[in-house]
């Protein structure tokens, strides 16, 4: 097996900006992986070093294939969306005999991801960054003015007409009417208030522009009577904070909560098992976290993304340049309908309803523009 290198931040509490939350047992489970891997570790932020030989593992391997790095604006352990995007181009680098990849955990200080990412370019090691953020693409399109021979493969953000970097980008848009349908169809038919919640870590672009208004035009294709209480927790780790603000929701008449909140996502689910109410969930597929309160899950398949466009970098495929959006058609962005606890949960008459929705997105006859617009087919 391949040879790689990864960095752990010590720095920064664990909270992950827009999705994931942190665990002390997947942070262990991940490293006993990477050590049964034969992995070397740099633990950064000032931590001890350890490693498997006296060089880094792309310096071992330079001038026999590519060498990639995958920078992580957080943590990878506990934040799914990053712990895909890991896997999918560790296992594109799997395919490609002589490649490397490094993973560098850059912490939760967005005022430092400059500076480590200019580090990373400068010391002319890895011909690939790879990395998902919002604020990525400005980040590297700054970087890459200094370092004119770095290439950036980013996900989650967009920038197109540099031909140092690629950008894809997911229909969150889709992603948020999905949840908002699925949880308008649970709501409607338990009786009572026609409202939903949402809860989120903090505020931000893609959740006040897209997701938010996604989630309530989702809600509002099943009845425009619905509404959406939507609150802020103001960090993603408060599970204290997430389980007070979805109590009060709750008895306020929302029966389907949307948590969008790191850590305080497990505050809300279980104020949501407490209170008799139900949960949708976000990015991946949720309904083993709380079978029976988890009533739908709106994905994102970062890994399938990584994997696939990793894979076209290591070929000399991928259109730096260009920014992509992809959605339920293209097969980036779904909803998790096979799950056998979703079934259970979930009673037939809304699975259909749901599954109307689902096949149309899929099929390409309805889309949604980020600004809401429907095209129809």
């Amino acid at each position: 097996m391949k040879k790689v290198e990864t960095v752990l931040s010590s720095s920064g509490a664990h909270r992950q900006v827009k999705r994931g939350f942190g665990s002390l047992v997947f942070r262990v489970a991940l490293f006993a992986l990477l050590s049964a891997a034969g992995s070397g570790y740099v633990f950064a932020g000032g931590g001890a070093e350890k490693s498997g030989s006296s060089q880094t593992a792309g310096q071992n391997l330079a001038g026999k294939g590519e060498s990639l790095v995958v920078f992580v604006p957080g943590v990878v352990s506990g934040s799914p969306i990053y712990e895909m995007l890991v896997a999918g181009v560790q296992k594109a680098v799997d395919e490609k005999p002589g490649s490397t990849v490094k993973v560098v955990e850059g912490g939760f200080n967005q005022a430092e991801w400059e500076s480590k990412i200019t580090s990373l370019a400068a010391s002319g090691v890895y011909q690939l960054i790879i990395s998902s953020n919002p604020a990525m693409p400005a980040i590297c399109q700054s970087v890459a003015a200094k370092f004119p021979k770095q290439k950036f493969l980013l996900f989650d953000g967009q920038l197109e007409g540099n031909p140092q970097i690629y950008t894809l980008r997911y229909n969150q848009r889709e992603q948020a009417y999905l949840a908002g349908y699925i949880a308008a169809l649970v709501a409607q038919q338990a009786g009572g208030a026609k409202k939903l919640g949402l809860v989120a870590g903090q505020e931000y672009p893609a959740m006040n522009d897209i997701i938010l208004p996604g989630y309530l035009q989702g809600a509002q294709a099943v009845d425009r009577v619905f509404s959406v209480d939507f609150r802020v927790v103001g960090n993603w780790y408060d599970a204290g904070k997430g389980s007070e603000l979805a109590a009060s929701m709750i008895r306020e008449g929302a029966k389907v909560i949307l948590p969008i909140a790191g850590g305080a996502n497990q505050g809300v689910i279980q104020a949501a098992s407490d209170g008799g109410a139900k949960v949708v969930w976000f990015d991946v597929n949720g309904y083993g976290i709380k079978p029976g309160v988890v009533v739908g899950s709106a994905i994102l398949k970062q890994d399938r993304a990584a994997y696939e466009k990793t894979r076209l970098y290591l070929e000399g495929k991928l259109p730096f340049g260009k920014a992509e959006l992809v959605g339920v058609a293209d097969g980036y962005v779904d909803f998790v309908d096979d799950d056998p606890a979703y079934i259970a949960a979930v009673s037939e008459t809304v699975r259909k309803q749901q599954a109307e929705l689902v096949t149309r997105l899929r099929k390409g006859a309805l889309t949604l523009r980020e600004d809401g617009t429907e095209v129809r087919k």
